[in-house]
């Protein structure tokens, strides 16, 4: 899990379906997170995809506008018109800002971090 700062920050949840047969979607998406990294803002990043295709992935950022940087990047502008085009049944893009977050990480269960 990314060490993230407190509270807010702003996540962009980025979640797909997979067509069958999605030749060098691996490589590119992991060009995608070593890109990201690089990005003004970036804070990180989690990811999860089934045995079925279907992926979830939440990028923090420190504003919208860094969000927006990473949107207007051209290399990234490419990979997601490659996506559009030959990986993704389908997608759906979420932005939303963190107004708190709650942790266990094995040590408390995340009760003292209540507002």
């Amino acid at each position: 899990m990314p060490n993230l700062p407190t509270p807010p920050y702003y996540a962009a949840i980025f979640s797909a379906q997979l067509r069958e047969g999605s030749d060098d979607y691996s490589k590119t998406a992991e060009r995608m997170v070593n890109l990201a990294k690089t990005m003004p803002g970036f804070l990180g990043l989690e990811t999860a995809r089934n045995e079925d295709g279907f992926g979830i992935t939440v990028s923090y950022w420190e504003s919208e506008a860094a969000i927006k940087n990473w949107r207007d990047n051209d290399e990234h502008a490419q990979a997601r018109q490659r996506g559009r085009k030959e990986w993704y049944a389908d997608y759906t893009i979420r932005v939303a800002r963190v107004e708190r977050s709650y942790e266990m990480d094995g040590t408390h269960d995340g009760s003292n971090n209540r507002p």
